[in-house]
């Protein structure tokens, strides 16, 4: 059975093309524009990665993260682990995530590589070698 993330980002371009990157490579991918969808497919199912944008309306990114780890809690799941991708790659952002030890950050622009290391570091799946965070 494929891994199955869920990328995060209120950029239907971005979103669109991660989805296809990791749908190549494998893996089983849910897509979500805001946290309120994010939240509903969460309820729908389970995930073994969530990447999401910073910087989204209403509710960001990293206050997104916060609360879907809270849910996970709450209900008695296993926490999973996420990766932030930006373009604002500022660096009370990266301090923000590197304090919520996340399993990766990745700065917009990025490459097919960048993504599929990083992804394939956050589940575990590089000979057992986990980063704490990429620039």
């Amino acid at each position: 059975m494929a891994k199955s993330i869920l990328i995060i980002d209120d950029d239907k371009l971005v979103l669109m093309t991660v989805k296809r990157l990791l749908a190549l490579s494998g893996y089983s991918v849910c897509t979500a524009l805001n946290a309120r969808a994010a939240f509903r497919r969460l309820k729908e199912a389970s995930f073994d990665l969530i990447i999401s944008d910073i910087k989204m309306p209403r509710m960001n990114g990293i206050e997104t993260v916060k609360r879907i780890r809270q849910y996970l809690l709450e209900n008695r799941k296993a926490r999973v682990p996420e990766i932030f991708i930006t373009a604002y790659a500022s660096d009370a952002a990266y301090q923000e995530a590197l304090a919520l030890n996340v399993a990766g950050y990745i700065k917009k622009p990025f490459d097919v590589r960048t993504l599929q290391e990083t992804v394939k570091k956050a589940m575990g799946e590089n000979n057992g070698a986990k980063e704490n965070i990429n620039n």
